[in-house]
């Protein structure tokens, strides 16, 4: 039952938490391994919760190296890129570990790497593939490297840290009990726009065609957003340069010209598709074919 592994959860991390708060003599060089694998076993519940399954065993987490940590299932399961990439940057966030890692899913049958992603301090530095294809139900195992660790020894974690870890797993667990439904389940929506044969990722600041992803910068994203709300719609060049960038407190006329022309350059391959200069008004998204959001 789902209200099982919810208070299950909460009763780990409570443990965990105690054991941490209450043994000074503990190094704290275990404080790093500790908070990856509380955070690892709640993204393996999060995950198996999206299968369907309610019922089977995340099994304990392994350190395997230095830097690598390995997640593994009691049963086979089905995962969906997007969930995996949302879930892991959730909890890796509220464990407050490095923002810097590589994720790959490893198929049990072959040790192949069915599916994996780079996670960096540099947004744009990020390489994030497809989303939005789901990987078959089977056998899979997780593994996280971290390839620049934080240095435990010159920064510890007062132990009250661990104290807001315990209210605000315990507040996440009363608040599924009490939403709970029987045939409910957590997952994360990832909002997507259709435009042409393209899908635009507004959160995760990337266009997809086929099998081609694009990241997009923060700038190119917002411009995007803007046409894709109004396409086929001219929107006016005051407008472009107040929403980007005159009420973030910069104003750069010739950066607008700039981003406009990148953005072309994505949209290059499709005929089907172009931003028109409306002279002395602004630009166009001309879309020849209708898309839905």
């Amino acid at each position: 039952m789902k209200i099982a592994l919810y208070i299950g959860t909460v009763i780990f991390t409570f443990a965990l938490t105690l054991v941490a708060t209450k043994n000074e003599s503990n190094s704290e060089d275990d404080t790093f391994p500790n908070r990856v694998k509380v955070a690892l076993r709640n993204t393996g519940n999060t995950l198996l919760l999206q299968s369907g399954d309610s019922t089977s065993l995340v099994f304990p987490v392994t350190k395997n190296g230095p830097n690598t940590f390995q997640l593994t299932f009691q049963m086979r399961l089905s995962i969906v890129p997007d969930s995996l990439v949302a879930s892991v940057h959730k909890s890796f966030r509220a464990m407050n570990l490095p923002n810097d890692y590589l994720v790959e899913v490893v198929d049990c049958s072959n040790l192949e790497v069915s599916y994996s992603y780079s996670i960096s301090n540099n947004e744009e530095s990020n390489i994030v593939p497809c989303l939005g294809r789901s990987l078959p139900m089977k056998c899979y195992t997780i593994n996280v490297i971290f390839p620049n660790p934080p240095d435990i020894k010159k920064s510890p974690i007062p132990k009250s840290w661990y104290t807001l870890v315990l209210f605000g797993t315990l507040g996440v667990g009363i608040f599924f009990w009490v939403r709970h439904k029987e045939k409910g389940e957590i997952a994360e929506t990832v909002e997507r726009t259709q435009i042409g044969n393209y899908a635009f990722y507004k959160d995760r600041n990337m266009l997809v065609k086929g099998d081609v992803c694009m990241q997009l910068t923060a700038k190119e994203t917002e411009l995007l957003k803007l046409f894709s709300d109004n396409l086929n719609q001219v929107v006016s060049r005051d407008q472009l340069l107040k929403e980007v960038w005159e009420n973030k407190g910069i104003f750069v006329g010739r950066s607008l010209d700039t981003f406009i022309s990148k953005l072309r350059k994505k949209f290059q391959d499709d005929e089907d598709i172009n931003i028109l200069n409306v002279h002395g008004v602004g630009y166009k998204l001309e879309v020849l074919k209708k898309s839905r959001k």
